[in-house]
């Protein structure tokens, strides 16, 4: 009944698709122009190294660990239970042995009810991880559209999904885009929120 609890984390390739998505914005087409102006990112550096997406993934961490915990406490109650039943099933009337199998699974369906809860499909920790990506996925796009704009930039391509063979680093916004992002973040804490 030992189940190996995987770490959740807010996947940063899931991340790089997000923002692939959300930076095209529905546009399949690029003009098929030589004067098109191109620029790329690294969205696996940006939720490195950006202060805010640090912070998401920390309290992440803590409300899995919390689960973790929880879900060791449920199996050991699984285990002593069993231990329990095994142990005294000779010595017990065939009422009180069922009683002792009844809470057993009880205990155990307890136990897969949620781990299924928090680490299934659509589990709060999949939701937690969705709700935190997608608030930092969209001011990440918001600031990629505003320096690009700035720029003169028409299209902007993301390094971390492998798309990108080769690309002049001059033509990388990965630091403008971090500049943004932090001194964002440091104004809106700043701000007292």
């Amino acid at each position: 009944m030992t189940r190996t609890l995987r770490r959740p984390t807010i996947r940063l390739a899931t991340i790089a698709l997000l923002l692939a998505g959300a930076l095209a914005g529905g546009a399949g087409v690029v003009p098929a122009h030589a004067d098109t102006k191109i620029g790329y990112l690294d969205s696996a550096r940006i939720f490195q190294d950006y202060k805010v997406a640090q912070e998401a993934q920390q309290r992440f961490d803590r409300q899995v660990q919390g689960w973790r915990d929880e879900a060791s406490e449920k199996e050991k109650t699984v285990a002593a239970l069993r231990t329990e039943v095994r142990d005294q099933s000779p010595i017990l009337s065939s009422a009180r042995r069922q009683e002792k199998e009844d809470a057993l699974q009880k205990a155990i369906n307890d136990y897969e009810q949620f781990i299924q809860d928090v680490w299934g499909p659509d589990g709060r920790a999949s939701q937690e991880n969705q709700r935190a990506t997608k608030s930092i996925v969209d001011e990440i796009r918001q600031v990629v559209e505003k320096l690009a704009n700035d720029k003169g930039i028409e299209l902007v391509l993301d390094s971390a999904s492998g798309g990108i063979i080769y690309a002049d680093h001059t033509l990388d916004m990965t630091g403008d885009v971090l500049n943004e992002l932090n001194t964002r973040a440091t104004s809106t804490s700043g701000a007292g929120h």
